[in-house]
């Protein structure tokens, strides 16, 4: 074989590989692109816009006081029977009887007893017999009077006893004074709680939150707000699960909610949580947060 042609054959051959060899890689790359360049669209926790109740509302603290209150000074050598502590009685009930007369309960209520030494009222043998009317909890407020324009009577009012931590007592604002106190720069108030339970006992401090304002509106989590500069905005599911930034506008918070003024509607997709993870025209698969 001549020499020229030896060439010829091994240039052909040395392309022929060369080819086989970017056609097999050509090849390799267009399947590992096809089975793995096609991420799937990340998984996100959304939450769809409802309508929610929102409160505005103010705190206090308070000291408990019967709404009704009556005392007996009483002599223990008197007493024909042992008078019965903490006992509910109703109006009439004879609450204690004495060798000269029986005494009835002016009113519902619960009996008590309240010592007293010598040298104040009397002598060691003098008692003083206690009925008191804790079913309604009288508390008596001074209020800022920055909230003296939604201060109103007939306010509802919630309370906290710290001896029931779960548990929240309803009430309502029964007066609010006319002139602010000079001194203290607050307006008295008085708010009257139901307790039934009796669980609340005079002279217990309780928390309390006055609601003056009530609405519903569409609400949104707190952590799906967007902030940039003085404008707000969320992450919005469309079609085909792309996500838009869309700006809103919020008014009230209230236990982790926002209420929506403008920018979305009832049954609306936003993105809740993870707003880091995410970009404006980003495809997601949504995870749809219930209560």
């Amino acid at each position: 074989m001549k020499r020229s042609k030896k060439i010829t054959i091994f240039v052909i051959a040395f392309f022929l590989i060369i080819a086989l060899i970017i056609g097999g890689r050509f090849a390799m790359g267009q399947y590992f692109k096809a089975k793995f360049g096609k991420r799937r669209p990340p998984g996100v926790i959304v939450k769809i816009v409802e309508m929610k109740n929102f409160n505005s509302s103010l705190e206090s603290y308070c000291t408990s006081l019967s709404s009704q209150t009556a005392s007996f000074k009483l002599k223990k050598n008197e007493l024909l029977v042992p008078i019965e502590i903490n006992k509910e009685v109703k109006k009439g009930d004879v609450i204690a009887s004495l060798q000269s007369k029986k005494i009835t309960a002016p009113f519902n209520g619960v009996t008590g007893t309240r010592g007293i030494s010598g040298s104040s009222l009397g002598s060691a043998n003098t008692i003083i017999l206690t009925l008191d009317d804790t079913k309604r909890i009288l508390c008596d407020l001074s209020i800022p009077e920055k909230f003296s324009s939604v201060l109103k009577k007939g306010l509802r009012v919630k309370a906290k006893f710290s001896a029931y931590k779960d548990k929240t007592y309803e009430g309502k604002i029964e007066s609010v004074a006319t002139r602010i106190d000079a001194q203290t720069r607050s307006l008295l108030a008085r708010a009257v709680i139901n307790n039934d339970s009796l669980e609340i006992l005079p002279g217990s401090l309780l928390e309390l939150e006055i609601v003056y304002l009530e609405k519903n509106n569409l609400g949104i989590p707190d952590t799906a707000l967007l902030m940039e500069g003085n404008k707000t905005f969320v992450y919005k599911v469309i079609e085909n699960n792309m996500i838009k930034k869309t700006e809103v506008k919020t008014d009230i918070r209230d236990k982790g909610n926002l209420e929506v003024v403008s920018g979305l509607s009832q049954g609306d997709k936003v993105v809740a949580e993870g707003l880091g993870k995410v970009r404006p025209n980003m495809k997601i698969k949504p995870i749809i947060k219930t209560e």
